[in-house]
């Protein structure tokens, strides 16, 4: 076995060799303090770690949002260092997303000598830059119907951005691309490597990240060194959200064999002759070692057929899934189905009973007989009635049922209290001696005074004819009796009037 694996690593080696030969590849490197991505894109300060961001930019943990989805909003990202390097691939992802049909301004990715103004006019950024601008535009200001585009612009630090255009004059190359409301985040790769600019674009319809189709590319492109990289957006009237959710970039480096030395036709021959015959003596090997072990390579064999399926079997496995959905779809709508007919049998047959009944139609035998229907027709105002009726005889039960159970429970009680006292040596007899000594009491009362009006002669039984005061003295007493309640309430009135003062 060690030797087998010797003779795949030499194999390997020859291969790369044969492949790398007489070729010049590119050196790619991950340049980690000009990129940023999620999680933890921004730190617990809010920070992005070697970039820099303001205007009404926000940072979070898995996107920078640049410019929100409210009316004139400006914001920038740039990178706070500049770059060492001559030539880089940046792969942005992006979403640009809104409620409205037509979307504004855009989106701008720079590399500038300079780091642009972060609440900018051209897409949040400064104008009269020194670089590279390339522009995703969702917003048509000239009015041919040519948006949302992507274009690429070079300046030189004199020329004004054209908005009334959209840049038109001005661009370097472009290509009409929707980025705006996609599934997926869009994905923008821009590479200037040996002064040529292309730009490939993701159009966000899939999850794959190698659905790149190429925007356009521009060779003789000259770009001023050691620029800064900064993403920027921009809304006017119309606004969306424009996300980043990560930039990445990558310098390239030319890389050539090392001494310049190519190797000669006679060198190629023999290394390709070397690797063949490595190939026949791996092979030898190989079925030398199955002669040795059948056992072992059964089982292998075995294995790999248990863990892996054909086209076949997975083809017929869908199949049966599908029809099992199936399967499980039909049944339940057949049970709808048998709920719906049963509903529809018992209307049939209600609707068949009243109108027998209102025909005055004898009813068949064995038929159950039909609830009794009222006059039709019956009023709403009817209806109220006589739920309101039902609803207080309802009320009057209750209200009586709970007069009853209160008599019921005292009747108990007073049931019990006597069961006691009998149990206790029956009732009272002093009691019963009170009682009988009280009527007693009030017998005899009663019978003086009625012998004491029997004696009593009728002349002296009826009031004298003398009045004892005076009609003057009556006089009097009423008129100081109406002169006290008059100073009475003077005074009570004047009580209350003080004590309102205070409140």
């Amino acid at each position: 076995m060690a030797s087998i694996k010797l003779n795949l690593v030499l194999c390997s080696v020859i291969f790369s060799v044969l492949v790398c030969v007489n070729t010049q590849s590119v050196h790619r490197r991950f340049e980690y303090k000009y990129s940023f991505k999620p999680p933890y894109l921004a730190q617990k300060d809010g920070s992005v770690p070697f970039w820099e961001y303001g205007g009404n930019a926000i940072a979070s943990g898995e996107s920078v949002r640049l410019a929100p989805s409210l009316r004139s909003q400006k914001g920038a990202i740039w990178t706070k260092t500049p770059i060492n390097f001559d030539w880089w691939e940046v792969d942005v992802m992006f979403k640009v997303t809104g409620r409205g049909r037509i979307g504004a301004d855009g989106l701008a990715f720079w590399y500038t000598t300079q780091r642009g103004d972060y609440t900018g006019e051209v897409f949040g950024s400064s104008d009269r830059w020194n670089g590279l601008a390339v522009i995703f535009d969702s917003f048509d200001n000239d009015n041919k119907h040519n948006n949302p585009y992507i274009m690429a612009i070079v300046n030189d630090g004199t020329k004004v951005f054209d908005h009334k255009s959209d840049g038109s004059t001005q661009l370097l190359s472009g290509c009409l691309r929707d980025f705006r409301n996609k599934p997926f985040p869009t994905r923008a790769r821009i590479e200037y490597y040996l002064n040529t600019l292309t730009v490939y674009f993701h159009n966000g319809m899939t999850n794959n990240e190698a659905d790149y189709e190429l925007c356009f590319r521009a060779e003789n492109v000259q770009l001023p060194r050691g620029g800064h990289f900064g993403l920027s957006a921009a809304t006017g009237g119309l606004a969306d959200d424009h996300d980043v959710i990560h930039l990445l970039t990558t310098s390239l480096h030319q890389q050539q064999q090392p001494g310049g030395q190519q190797m000669s036709a006679d060198e190629q021959q023999k290394l390709s002759q070397e690797y063949q015959e490595y190939q026949k003596k791996l092979e030898q090997q190989k079925e030398e070692y199955r002669k040795e072990h059948p056992d072992e390579v059964r089982d292998k064999e075995g294995e790999m057929d248990d863990w892996f399926e054909s086209d076949g079997q997975r083809e017929l496995r869908q199949i049966f899934q599908g029809q099992m959905q199936i399967h499980d779809v039909l049944r339940d709508l057949n049970k709808k189905v048998d709920e719906v007919i049963g509903k529809q049998m018992n209307s049939l047959s209600m609707l068949t009973a009243v109108y027998g009944h209102t025909q005055g139609q004898p009813i068949q035998p064995g038929a159950a007989p039909p609830a009794q229907i009222p006059s039709l027709p019956i009023g709403r105002h009817d209806w109220d009635a006589l739920v309101a009726n039902n609803q207080i005889m309802i009320n009057t039960i209750a209200e009586l049922k709970g007069f009853i159970i209160e008599v019921s429970r005292k009747s108990d009680s007073l049931l019990a209290s006597g069961g006691q006292a009998g149990a206790a040596g029956g009732i009272n007899p002093q009691f019963l001696t009170e009682m009988r000594d009280s009527v007693l009491q009030v017998k005899q009362t009663v019978n003086g005074v009625a012998q004491r009006l029997v004696a009593q002669p009728a002349a002296q039984a009826s009031c004298p004819d003398v009045s004892c005061v005076s009609f003057t003295s009556l006089l009097l007493v009423v008129a100081a009796q109406l002169s006290l309640m008059f100073v009475y309430s003077l005074y009570k009135e004047r009580k209350e009037a003080q004590a309102k003062k205070f409140f």
